[in-house]
This record gives structure tokens, sequence and C-alpha cells, in this order.
């Protein structure tokens, strides 16, 4: 999957016209890209239009308007967007009450650690996920995760025989899903982008 570029992003004022459309299209879309993991974790698997999407927010919301900013917020998001053979996804810990989720994030350390897909019979694959994001005391909401799938895997995903599961396996919090087939549909296209 190509990676965003500064031709890919629209200054404000062009953003402002199509925006309401472009938003639309964007929920649309992460509609079949959203997986619940329990009460507590979702993810939500990245491609190039959800990071450009993220990029014209952040500009929008920050007033970015100088091309070294633009490019700098561009390489940052840009490790969202999946490579060859890899699945990306933002790791949300969802816990609306404020005094629980204090109470909680110190219990969840190194969660992101945890994250797995597993795909029929194929051994478990374990995400890889960015450094820095929990502490010694606490872990962050949001986790960044890739899951490198070798093309045995990717064969097994693109069978509908075979059942995939997305989970965590904390010891705090271990939970699993099976994707459904339209988020799989989606994936499945994100790798036939990246894997050819």
């Amino acid at each position: 999957m190509n990676k965003v570029t500064l031709e890919d992003i629209k200054d404000i004022a062009e953003y402002e016209k199509i925006r309401p459309h472009f938003r639309q299209y964007i929920i649309g879309l992460k509609k079949h890209r959203r997986v619940p993991v329990g009460d507590l974790v979702t993810f939500v698997f990245e491609n190039r239009e959800t990071v450009i999407y993220q990029i014209q927010e952040m500009m929008r919301a920050e007033r970015i308007v100088d091309e070294e900013r633009i490019q700098e917020e561009i390489d940052v998001y840009n490790e969202l967007v999946p490579g060859d053979r890899e699945l990306s996804a933002t790791m949300f810990i969802e816990i609306d009450d404020p005094a629980v989720l204090r109470q909680m994030l110190p219990h969840l350390i190194g969660i992101e650690e945890t994250a797995y897909l597993k795909i029929g019979e194929e051994p478990e694959i374990r995400g890889a996920f960015e450094s820095g994001r929990s502490k010694e005391d606490k872990t962050s909401t949001v986790h960044y995760v890739k899951f490198l799938l070798p093309p045995d895997q990717i064969r097994a995903l693109r069978d509908e025989a075979s059942e995939m599961h997305l989970g965590v396996n904390h010891p705090h919090y271990a939970a699993s899903t099976v994707i459904d087939r339209r988020v799989r549909q989606s994936l499945i296209e994100d790798l036939s982008e990246t894997a050819g």
C-alpha cells in the first residue's frame, strides 16, 4: 500500500469544501474496519484513506498550513499505513467513566503486547506495537499495532472456511472475537494492495 505524500493532502480551504462528504465516506469505511474485542478494547484497522483522513483532520484542528509541518504530520501518520503483508490497527481502550479509567489503566500495562490474530489452524500472529505507549505506572488508551502475515496466513485469510479471531490475552483482560465477513473482506483488500 502506497504511503501518503504531500500531493495527497488538500490545503485547509480545499479540505473544508469536501470535508462533509469525505467524513461520511470515512465513517462508512470504518464500520467495516472496527472490531470490538470484549467490553473494553476496540481495534480499528487502518488503510491509506483512514490515514489521509487523520492527517487532514489534524491539519484542520491545529490550523497547520506550513508545508514542512504538514510533511512532519505525514511522516508520523505514515507509520499507520500497512506495509508489505501487514495489517495495521489502532487499538483503543474504551472506558467512559474517568474514575474507572484511572483505576484500570495501571492494571493494563503491556496490553498492546498481547494483541494477536488467529486465522484457521495457522499459528497465532502476535502484534508488533509502537513502543512508548505504556509507562511504568499506567498504559495509554490508544496503541498502534501491526500484524505481519506470512504467505500461508494470507492464504488462510482468503479461505472463507478458516475462522479469523482477533484478541488480547493480558492477565487483567483477556478477550477475543471472530472477525466478521465484511471486516475480513476489507482486510483482504488491504493485503491485496500490499502483497500483490
